[in-house]
């Protein structure tokens, strides 16, 4: 029986290298898949999924009014693989669910679980009132305990602690710390030094 997983982890977590690495595992049994992520994900082009070691597949952005249940049966797939997948809107998660309950293709959802202030996406909400499978990727914090905040920097190098939930960035402008080196880099106003390569 299909299920619909859901895979998590702070920002530097290897989430894009998993989903690009189960891809080629499917493929490589002469199975297909069907790569998706949102549209609003445009930071290594339009349809593309890369992870941060240089992995890569061709994928299939979808607008937030896209009906993925209804799309599904012309894609010809044994199984969804979704990248980025807090940025799709609730309604997209339950067709996803569809997937899975009525059709029993297995979904693979990766992606964060919060924002940068430690509020769940709308996304990720959905997927853990939903997924039958539930696991967090972990990472560490520069201090070597494991990281669950997903930090916005700024351009002198704060934390950043408000703004729009969404801002598309990578190593430029986030890094994955602990709660406790998230906590006191704001109450000490304190220059964080970003993991650029």
């Amino acid at each position: 029986m299909a299920k619909l997983y859901f895979k998590y982890g702070a920002m530097g977590s290897s989430k894009s290298a998993q989903a690009l690495i189960t891809k080629y595992n499917y493929e490589e049994n002469d199975m297909r898949v069907w790569l998706i992520k949102p549209a609003t994900d445009r930071r290594d082009g339009a349809s593309v999924v890369k992870s941060r070691i240089g992995l890569m597949a061709e994928a299939e952005a979808m607008a937030p009014e896209a009906d993925l249940f209804a799309l599904f049966p012309q894609r010809n797939a044994d199984v969804v693989i979704v990248d980025e997948c807090q940025f799709f809107p609730p309604e997209q998660i339950d067709q996803l669910r569809r997937i899975v309950d009525e059709l029993d293709i297995p979904v693979l959802c990766f992606g964060l679980r919060s924002d940068f202030q430690t509020k769940l996406f709308p996304g990720s909400r959905r997927l853990f009132e939903l997924a039958d499978s539930i696991q967090e990727i972990k990472t560490i914090c520069d201090c070597g305990s494991k990281a669950t905040v997903n930090a916005r920097i700024d351009g002198e190098g704060y934390v950043v602690t408000e703004g729009a939930q969404v801002v598309l960035g990578g190593n430029d402008c986030y890094i994955a710390m602990c709660h406790r080196c998230w906590q006191k880099a704001i109450a000490e106003h304190r220059k964080i030094k970003l993991h650029k390569h």
